[in-house]
């Protein structure tokens, strides 16, 4: 081990300069040091010793720092660790928390955190995979010591060890009787980071959540070292008398509330308390601590709040078997909790923006290379993406788009027979499309492009996008005769009518359903709204609350045209999804 990467502290150098008379050998330094500051075994080894005894006499005290990634690293700074470990003081209210560990103990500030906040600690245990924070962690304890000199001292272990190999089992027996407090803060990664920086932080390889078929070989194999973390310790602590309290990514929450359900730890009062990512780590990410009181009934529900103001936002959780983002919406709108009778559709997807999208310039077509198209009109449509759909109604578009098929993987070689134009330019960029990682494109016709059919050209769609955290639905009508096509950021249902396109466009947007939307939709997913988000929405159900003398200042529509949206919709009243067309 070589000390002189350690940060240590001045104060620490004065203690073991002072008392070098008693570190001669490996047992009494122990002893000293076991006494002074509760660390059992701070040296290992004679060779660990004597290497440190060189250093105090050659005074180097240089710190260097590891690459944060390999180890999801993001150490806490001791006023949040304070500010956390002060938040689980205020809510065991007169408890006596005798047991700390921290599975992830880094430079060890939570112990450090733990030491300031609770009186009455009988032992702590850290692990940490870094061997030089490990250090950092035992020659912060004895600075704390050193300078609360009449606290009491605890049993203090600090193993440098990979958590997930660590025996929490027997942990766990040994400290049944004991009040505890698990807070920290695990790695803010997820195991595929990991894996492709060949790290060894990573548990043994499964499939720990249990997913089947071609869940468990996509994304959902893939989780964050925090949530496996976390759940670890829910497995092994949940039956003591105590605390949990993590720094953790917000989906982190998310999915241990979501998989609690089935989990059915003993853990209740769920808060996910919010954190400024930014200026706390300077990273941008949604994050939070989160904290749960061990030894109850399951909890199902989170409380969402924040953890410098303390203030209560809302409840998220399960209610009635349904997953939600705030129970008290949910609680007021979910009677449109269902089954969409119109089939939400992504828009079109080709993965090759610089070919396929172009803007019109002085009468010019001119692509994403800078380069002037000269095409055919005929198979050119105006194209919107997320950031157009901004407007209740609109027929306008910045961009437009090649589309080269009717309908997923139909032959393209009509093209070059009947717009040769057209097909001379796809194939001058050839290249492009052969560059297409995508294994969707692979077997399939040249130029070939998904989020395609027959609802794609319908004339009027209500779309909305599916990378805002607002769910303000639009109307898009035709311009100069044709449909115009949506990217496959945004979701759409399609309509021949436009009547039929306004009053669904009203029931949308109207506050009953945004309210449902509020409370089903999580903003801080990476894309908010899903076509499954929007599958829920029962149209029927939602038209059944408006009389249509009600709307009449609303919506520009006979009476015959609500009451015949309205039999559609009952015509669709069984299992079974339909396209309105």
């Amino acid at each position: 081990m070589d000390f002189s990467t350690i940060d240590i502290s001045a104060i620490s150098f004065e203690y073991f300069i002072s008392n070098q008379s008693q570190i001669t050998d490996l047992q009494s330094c122990n002893d000293l040091l076991r006494e002074k500051c509760g660390v059992k075994s701070f040296f290992e080894d004679e060779k660990q010793l004597s290497r440190f005894i060189a250093l105090i006499a050659e005074r180097n005290n240089k710190a260097e720092e590891p690459d944060r990634r390999e180890y999801g690293d993001f150490q806490t700074n001791i006023n949040l660790a304070l500010k956390s470990a002060d938040y689980i003081k205020s809510i065991s209210k007169d408890e006596n928390i005798a047991f700390i560990l921290e599975p992830t103990c880094g430079k060890g500030h939570f112990i450090i955190a733990a030491l300031a906040t609770f009186t009455d600690i009988k032992r702590i245990v850290g692990i940490e995979i870094y061997q030089p924070y490990v250090w950092e962690a035992k020659f912060n304890i004895l600075d704390f010591f050193l300078i609360n000199k009449n606290r009491s001292v605890p049993l203090i272990e600090i193993f440098h060890a990979n958590v997930f190999d660590f025996d929490f089992e027997s942990l766990s027996k040994e400290t049944r009787s004991l009040s505890t407090c698990i807070i920290g803060n695990p790695p803010w990664v997820t195991n595929s980071e990991l894996s492709s920086l060949a790290s060894k932080n990573l548990p043994q390889k499964s499939n720990f959540k249990k997913h089947t078929g071609f869940d468990a070989l996509t994304g959902k194999g893939n989780f964050d070292i925090g949530e496996s973390i976390s759940l670890l310790m829910l497995k092994h602590f949940s039956s003591h008398q105590g605390y949990f309290g993590f720094l953790v990514k917000n989906s982190v929450v998310k999915n241990l509330v979501y998989d609690q359900k089935k989990n059915l730890y003993p853990i209740n009062k769920l808060k996910k308390l919010a954190i400024d990512a930014k200026k706390e780590f300077n990273v941008s990410v949604d994050a939070c601590f989160f904290v749960a009181e061990f030894n109850l009934q399951a909890g199902l529900t989170c409380s969402d709040n924040d953890l410098y103001s303390l203030q209560e936002k809302q409840i998220f959780g399960w209610v009635n078997n349904k997953f939600v983002n705030s129970v008290l919406d949910y609680k007021q709108a979910k009677d449109i909790d269902g089954k969409s009778q119109f089939v939400w559709r992504q828009g079109l997807k080709h993965d090759c923006a610089k070919v396929m999208e172009f803007e019109r310039n002085n009468g010019h077509y001119i692509n994403g290379l800078n380069h002037e198209l000269h095409i055919e009109s005929d198979l050119v449509y105006g194209l919107l993406k997320s950031s157009d759909l901004k407007h209740t109604q609109t027929n306008t578009y910045r961009k437009l788009t090649i589309v080269t098929q009717k309908k997923i993987g139909q032959e393209t070689n009509y093209i070059k027979r009947d717009y040769p134009l057209t097909f001379e330019y796809l194939n001058n960029n050839s290249e492009y499309f052969d560059r297409r990682k995508s294994s969707i494109y692979q077997g399939k016709p040249r130029f070939s492009i998904f989020g395609i059919g027959d609802y794609s050209f319908m004339p009027y769609k209500i779309a909305i996008s599916g990378m805002y955290k607002t769910t303000h639905f639009t109307l898009v009508t035709p311009a100069n005769g044709k449909p115009i096509m949506l990217d496959d950021t945004c979701y759409f249902i399609g309509f021949e009518k436009e009547k039929y396109a306004k009053i669904a466009l009203y029931l949308l947007n109207h506050k009953h359903t945004q309210q449902f939307l509020k409370a089903i939709i999580f903003t801080d997913s990476k894309r908010a709204v899903t076509k499954d988000i929007l599958m829920r929405i029962d149209f029927l159900m939602l038209y059944k609350l408006f009389d249509y003398t009600l709307i009449t200042n609303n919506i520009a529509v006979e009476i015959e045209d609500w009451e015949d949206f309205g039999k559609l919709l009952e015509q669709k009243t069984d299992a079974k999804q339909m396209t309105l067309f």
